[in-house]
């Protein structure tokens, strides 16, 4: 059975601030002497910046670890860390359908990127996801109106683009 291990607030932590890279990079190390089969690194208040993602995803990189990713978009750097995290070879991505979710114990965490943003901006930038994206933004319109709520993903409120005719 595949393992994967999330180092949650690996970015910054709503209770102690900025957490050092190299902090993070000691806790990736001493997993790889198990290693486990992934290493998810999570922003999970949206504090994180593409530079950081950069050191924090290559540095894992070259201790060894297949790392995977987490953004939530709290301040709307979500999509621009995820565009750095595959620059520096991270093999998955965390989303959410509209964005949707938070973070339970971090105070003032927003919902994640959302899959149906995140699958756009994939396909423009040439990366194949074999994800269908109208099924997806058909998804969050409807979970939105589940939950009695507009979600914060954009894609579902301005539309795929081009315009399907």
């Amino acid at each position: 059975m595949p393992i994967a291990v999330t180092l949650s607030v690996a970015f910054g932590c709503p209770f102690e601030g900025p957490v050092p890279p190299e902090r993070v990079l000691s806790i990736v190390e001493q997993l790889m002497a198990i290693p486990p089969d992934e290493i998810c690194l999570a922003d999970t208040i949206g504090v994180g910046v593409p530079s950081q993602v950069k050191e924090l995803v290559g540095g894992a990189i070259r201790l060894g670890a297949t790392v995977g990713a987490h953004f939530h978009n709290t301040r709307n750097t979500g999509y621009a860390n995820a565009v750095a995290a595959l620059e520096d070879g991270v093999v998955s991505l965390d989303a959410s359908v509209g964005g949707a979710g938070g973070c339970p114990f971090a105070p003032k965490a927003t919902g994640n990127i959302a899959t149906e943003d995140l699958a756009y901006l994939m396909r423009g930038l040439g990366i194949a996801t074999g994800i269908d994206v109208d099924a997806l933004i058909a998804t969050s319109q409807w979970l939105g109106v589940k939950l009695g709520k507009e979600l914060p993903g954009m894609l579902a409120r301005a539309g795929d683009f081009p315009d399907k005719i």
